[in-house]
Parts: C-alpha cells; sequence; structure tokens
C-alpha cells in the first residue's frame, strides 16, 4: 500500500481492510480521515524541509482566539541525575526539538535527550524511553527526530550522545536488531587518521537525518578544533543500522576535491560536517545539505586552498552517496562560517532562456551571514546571479592564505547587516555610544572578509544571520526567514602548544585545557558570557566529581568530551580546581617566542586560537549594534524582492520608555500555514507570535512558561488543529523551562 495513504489508515480502517472492504467504502474512510487528521511527518514539517502546513482551521479571522490546550513537561529527570538547582545542574538543558506527528501520536525529546511519545490532542504520555539507563549520559541539543515504517514495523530514530538509537513507536524499547541491541555507534568507522582509526573521537548529532526508502542518511557534530572528526555523511539501512555508504566531506586521495587542500590535509583536519540537517527529493532521490567549516576555526594556515567540501550546498544520490553537485558559499573559510541551517526544496518560477515564464525547483540556502543563494535543484547553478567579489588578503596571522574573492548573490539582497560601521554604531544612549565608539576605535572593523588577527576584529555573521532554525516556504515561493544582527568580538592569540603558555612544562593539565577548552573559554578561563560561562574559580563552585561529569556528559552547547583519556581528564580538573595553576590574560601574551609552525600530526594543534565566541554589548547589555537586532522578512523567491521585513521580539522595558520595537537575538525557526499565519517564538522576551504571513502584522502572541528556543509544529487531530512549541529556556542565561505547550481554538 502507497505509505502515504497508509499513515492515514486509523486502527478501525486497517480493520476493515483486513475483512475485505470494498474500495469504494475504503476511500471513503480515507478521505474522512483525512480531513480530521494532519500529520507533522519529519523535521521541517516534511521531507523538503518546507516548514509549511495546508491546515486552515487557525487562521487570520480567529487565532486572537488560541488558548492553551495541554502541557507536557518534559524537565523529568531520570533517577541518579542531579535536579534543577544543585551545582551540577546549574547549566540546565535546552530543548531545541520540533516534534513530530504521526497517526495522533506526537513524539519529541526531553532536555536530557530521553524520547517520549504523547497523544498529540490531550498530551498524554504513552511512554519514555531513556537512552542512557545503565550508562553514562552525554549530553547535547536534539532538534528533532525520524520516523520509519513498514507495515507493522513503526520505528523512531533519534541521536542521543554518540548513537543512533531505533525505538519502537509503539512500545518505547528499543529494536534489539537495529545495530547492537539497538543502536549504533556514530563514532565507529570515522576514520581518516592513518594508524589512529582507534581513537576516540568526539561525534554526535544534533539534527535529525532523513529516511529514503530503507536508509537513513545522515550528517553529524564534530569538535570545532585540532581533534576534530572528519565530517563524513553516511547512509545506514533502517532494518539493520548497517552503514551502506559513505561520502568524504573532505576529499581523500583520488577523490574530486582533494587538490583543493594541501597533499596531507585529510589526515589531520576534521569538520565541515553536516550539523545543521538536509532534506530529500524523493522522487528524484537526492539528498541536499549545507557543510560547516573546517577545523579549526578562524586560523587556515595548515589548510590551504579553497577547502572543497567544506561551507557547500551539496546534493548526492540518496542511493549511492555520489555527488550529483556542489556550491560553495565561502573559500577557504576563516570565520566560523558554516552553513547553519537545513535548506529548503521548493518551486519557483522564472524566466527561461527563451524570455517565457517556466516553473524551476530550486534549493533555498540561508546563512550565517545573512545571503540566501537559490540554485538549481539538478544542477546546482544559482537562478539569481553571483558575484565573485574581491576579499582582504593582507594583515593576516602568519603562514595564512585567504582566499581573494568570495561569493555574493545580487538577489535577493542580504536579510541582515554585512559590515560594523561607524554609522552603525547604537545610538540608545550617548554613553552607550561612547562606550562602543572607543572600542571601535580601537579594534578592525568595515570589511566582512577581514581575516582573523592578534589585534582584534569586529564581525557580523558569526553567529547569525541565518541559524540553525531554518526558514519556511509556501507554495507561492515565498519564504519566511527571522535573522539575527549582533555584533561578535573576535581576537586571536598566541598558543605554541607547550611553549605558549608558562606553565604548560609543569602542568599537564593546562595542555589539556588549551587543546579542548580555550577555544571556548579563552585561554584566561573567562568565558565570553552564559553560552560559555567563566571556569575562573569553578572548583569553588563545583566538586572535582561535578566537574569531571559535565566534562564526561556534556552541557548545552558543550559536548561531551569522553574521547579524552581518564588520564587527561583528571590533569584538568587538577588545573581547574587549582588556582596557582591558573592561566592569565598577560600571562598568554607574555612568552618571547614567536609562535610555532601550525603542527601536521594529529591532533592539530594550531599556533593561533580564538578569545572564544565573544558577543560585542554596550555596558547595559545590549547590543553594540543600532536596531533591528532581531528580524523576520518574507522574500519572494519569483522576484528576488523583499515583501515585509519586520522586527522580531521586544525588550520590554526599552518599550516602556517609547523605543520603538528593536526585535532581540532569536533562535528557533517559523512555521508558514495556509490560514495566513507564519508561526515563530525563539526570543529573548520568551514569547511565541503569529503573524500575518502577506503583511507581517503582529496578529497573535502568548507569554511562554520559558523561552520557546526550537521551531513550532502544527497538525490535526480528530478535526482539530494544534499548534505546539518546546519552550526549554536556558540558552543564553534564560531561566529554564522544559514545557512542550500546545495551543487550540476553544
Amino acid at each position: 500500500m502507497n505509505p502515504k495513504i497508509r499513515k492515514h489508515i486509523g486502527q478501525p480502517a486497517r480493520l476493515l481492510c483486513g475483512l475485505a472492504v470494498s474500495g469504494m467504502l475504503l476511500s471513503m474512510l480515507l478521505s474522512a480521515t483525512d480531513d480530521r487528521n494532519t500529520d507533522w511527518l519529519a523535521y521541517g514539517g516534511n521531507k523538503a524541509g518546507n516548514r509549511y502546513s495546508p491546515l486552515t482551521q487557525i487562521n487570520l479571522t480567529n487565532v486572537n482566539r488560541l488558548k492553551v490546550a495541554w502541557e507536557y513537561d518534559a524537565n523529568k529527570r531520570p533517577e541518579g541525575v542531579p535536579a534543577a538547582g544543585t551545582p551540577a545542574a546549574r547549566r540546565p538543558m535546552e530543548i531545541q526539538c520540533q516534534p513530530i506527528v504521526v497517526n495522533g501520536i506526537l513524539y519529541g525529546t526531553t532536555p536530557l535527550l530521553s524520547l517520549f511519545a504523547l497523544k498529540a490532542d490531550t498530551g498524554e504520555e504513552l511512554w519514555r524511553f531513556d537512552p542512557f539507563a545503565g550508562g553514562t549520559p552525554r549530553f547535547h541539543a536534539s532538534r528533532g527526530v525520524m520516523f520509519w515504517e513498514d507495515g507493522g514495523d513503526k520505528r523512531i530514530l533519534y541521536t542521543a550522545g554518540n548513537h543512533l538509537c531505533a525505538v519502537d513507536a509503539a512500545t518505547g524499547k528499543l529494536v534489539e536488531s537495529f545495530g547492537v541491541g539497538g543502536k549504533v555507534d556514530l563514532s565507529a568507522g570515522v576514520t581518516g587518521r592513518p594508524g589512529r582509526e582507534n581513537d576516540k573521537l568526539s561525534v554526535d548529532a544534533t539534527s535529525p537525518g532523513v529516511i529514503y526508502k530503507d536508509m537513513l542518511v545522515i550528517g553529524s557534530r564534530v569538535s570545532e578544533y585540532g581533534d576534530a572528526a572528519p565530517g563524513h555523511i553516511r547512509a545506514f539501512d533502517v532494518r539493520t543500522g548497517k552503514l551502506k555508504w559513505t561520502f568524504h566531506t573532505v576529499p581523500e586521495p583520488g577523490e574530486p576535491g582533494h587538490d583543493t587542500w594541501p597533499k596531507d590535509a585529510w589526515k589531520r583536519i576534521g569538520g565541515a560536517n553536516n550539523w545543521a540537517g538536509m532534506v530529500l527529493d524523493e522522487k528524484r532521490g537526492a539528498v541536499y545539505f549545507g557543510t560547516g567549516s573546517p577545523s579549526v576555526d578562524f586560523y587556515g594556515a595548515d589548510r590551504e586552498g579553497k577547502n572543497l567540501y567544506a561551507n557547500c550546498v551539496i546534493s548526492l544520490d540518496a542511493e549511492t552517496g555520489k555527488m550529483n553537485w556542489y556550491y560553495q558559499t565561502v573559500h577557504h573559510d576563516l570565520w566560523d562560517r558554516d552553513i547553519s541551517c537545513q535548506p529548503n526544496l521548493l518551486t519557483v518560477t522564472h524566466k527561461g532562456s527563451n524570455g517565457k515564464p517556466r516553473k524551476i525547483d530550486a534549493v533555498a540556502q540561508a546563512t550565517k551571514d545573512g545571503l540566501l543563494f537559490l540554485l538549481d535543484r539538478d544542477t546546482g547553478k544559482p537562478l539569481f546571479p553571483v558575484e565573485e567579489r574581491p576579499a582582504l588578503t593582507d594583515y593576516h596571522l602568519p603562514g595564512e592564505h585567504p582566499w581573494p574573492t568570495q561569493p555574493f548573490p545580487t538577489k535577493p539582497v542580504p536579510f541582515a547587516r554585512q559590515n560594523f560601521t561607524e554609522k552603525d554604531i547604537t545610538d540608545r544612549t550617548p554613553e552607550a555610544h561612547a562606550f562602543v565608539k572607543e572600542k571601535f576605535a580601537q579594534t578592525r572593523s568595515g570589511n566582512k572578509y577581514m581575516p582573523p588577527s592578534k589585534e582584534g576584529s569586529l564581525y557580523l555573521g558569526i553567529g547569525g544571520g541565518a541559524e540553525w532554525g531554518g526558514n519556511a516556504a509556501d507554495p507561492q515561493g515565498i519564504l519566511y526567514q527571522n535573522a539575527n544582527e549582533m555584533v561578535w568580538d573576535l581576537k586571536m592569540m598566541d598558543y605554541n602548544g607547550r611553549n605558549g603558555i608558562r606553565q604548560a612544562a609543569t602542568s599537564p593539565g593546562v595542555a589539556v585545557y588549551m587543546r579542548n577548552c580555550a577555544a571556548c573559554h579563552r585561554a584566561d578561563r573567562q568565558g565570553s558570557g552564559q553560552e560559555y560561562p567563566s571556569l575562573v574559580q569553578v572548583g569553588n563552585r563545583m566538586s572535582k566529581e561535578e566537574i569531571g561529569n559535565i566534562i564526561k556528559s556534556g552541557r548545552g552547547r558543550m559536548p561531551s568530551f569522553q574521547h579524552i583519556s581518564d588520564k587527561e581528564r583528571s590533569e584538568l580538573i587538577g588545573f581547574l580546581t587549582n588556582s596557582e595553576q591558573q592561566v592569565t590574560a598577560s600571562e598568554n601574551h607574555s612568552s618571547s617566542e614567536a609562535p610555532t609552525e601550525a603542527k601536521s600530526a594529529f591532533p592539530y594543534i594550531p599556533p593561533y586560537i580564538n578569545n572564544g565566541w565573544t558577543r560585542f554589548f554596550d555596558p547595559d547589555g545590549y547590543p553594540a549594534i543600532k536596531p533591528p537586532w532581531g528580524t523576520l522578512n518574507a522574500i519572494d523567491l519569483n522576484t528576488g524582492e523583499y515583501l515585509w521585513r519586520v522586527p522580531l521580539g521586544e525588550f520590554p522595558e526599552l518599550t516602556q520608555k517609547g523605543v520603538p520595537i528593536t526585535g532581540t537575538e532569536n533562535y528557533g525557526g517559523p512555521i508558514v500555514t495556509a490560514g495566513g499565519l507564519v508561526f515563530i517564538a525563539g526570543t529573548k522576551d520568551e514569547k511565541i507570535r503569529a503573524f500575518d504571513r502577506k503583511t507581517g502584522k503582529t496578529v497573535w502572541e502568548y507569554q511562554l512558561p520559558a523561552g520557546g528556543f526550537a521551531t513550532p509544529a502544527t497538525y490535526m487531530v480528530n478535526g482539530k488543529q494544534y499548534v505546539v512549541i518546546a519552550a526549554g529556556g536556558a540558552k543564553n542565561g534564560h531561566k529554564p523551562g522544559g514545557k512542550y505547550v500546545a495551543f487550540a481554538l476553544p
């Protein structure tokens, strides 16, 4: 039976089928069922990642009547996991999951990566599965799950730690025939380090893959430092868990693209991974995805060249893993400009070679730096002109080889500002303006392609532009994209392996810290805000055991570091809890020795590291740039023109002072419906909103119990439409949440 029909058949319909009910009666039953039940089958709503729903029950005329239909507390912690408020839980996990709904059952994940099933109309829990029962947890963000079925065999597939799990959708039990006892180790088979194939490399997956026939295709999240695993794309047999094929995003000898790297770079360079998710064109049998930057971020002397297939939109044959085409959006990335969200498969109307309008199946890919590439789905060629514009190649770090040009689409114009200039300095107050202007005068700025430097540079586009929440597209070819406009303060620091830090020779823990922690928490351990907190005197806040548990299991954006040895972990804990071994900024810069050349061994140790991912705020904690600080945009991809652009989110205390709505930093994406609505949460003010999709006017909003840093979903069960959002909070210092909240009309 066609799976598109089978998925809508309830138990009564299956019984009637078993009794050989007439074709006409079955057709009537299916029609009635379809009218009363509409699923949200995949991350992004469908395998094309459209985030579009044909539902119209909730619409412009009645959306202001939406009420909470049910709430589900996903924050229950398994036995043995510290409760919120204890030292080990001071960095609570958030929820980034967009749940799926299949046959009236909602499947999602908890802050601690348990999987659950609910009745989608009431929120009643049916079962809950703990992937770490009896073992050591590895926490990370989880943005969604996958569903597969064949007859009575129905499975939820999702990632927890370094494992891909297959769970029976009816019982919540592992499918023992999949992999080893229901799990596949995602770090197994990630080679490319000759002689070191058995190294423990950090590999997990924060975004789901796609399922084509009986194959699951998936990317991974890996380290962003010199111990990064290669970002292989892999396909697994859904039934058995066996590896079917592998695509190397850092090409190995004899593979196309190998010549865009130094000869032996594949032995030591990792990354170029798809961590943001992928989409599928089932008719073409093609999978589409974007890749991130190669390791290490911000310094590329040991990877001279364009670095294919990092920072690329790629199409692969889903059956074989062979490449159909690629399009690189950043050459030799020095700015951590990963492709950070799913592509979106949509159809647009453009003029053909004969000048007449024609329908074209396209791939839309938004980027961190606010660009939008619209590509032909069959060829990868841009549908709007793209220029290779000159980029800065001077004033770079020793040994660096910046690429002389970078691609820039002429349409649509960027949906976020490209450079931070003097005219962009905040004027919120005279004091704020003076503070930012002084920093601006002391720091390089004004060009998005400035090579990173020890003097420091101010950039847009490190944390979005577009982020992992993605975008939504309606059947008319209109794309709805939210954006961040934050300034980031990037400064590179010397790190010569052992020689760059005075204490390294006598303190092995310093070396472990510099290899694994300094890129986020800074060499001086000061951190860079809530996302990367200070580790100075962390031993006064946590016990050694608690620190060790977080290193092993991860928290928030911090991955698990189970790949480092017990000895290294002990050395690191000793350094973090001993104030006499603290590295200060002055000590880090006091070495009289010049930086050594980048090392070729694995793990690769660069001579420079960054100062952590540091946002630039004014003295009161507001962004250093003039508003808007976050926007929602409607872009007609038939013409490349904007239909509207509005601020997304607000600071209530500024609004009360008469400041126009500023928008806020936002994480999570939109959905769009045939009811004329765009739903989105993700804002700092912790609200979910509905916008008129034609005008951008806010037509409904609701104050969530915690920040909804996820993407909503919408579905219909028994004739009633629901909109659901994960209100997990926690991100960037927000109060923790842990609830899924569903809305419906009364």
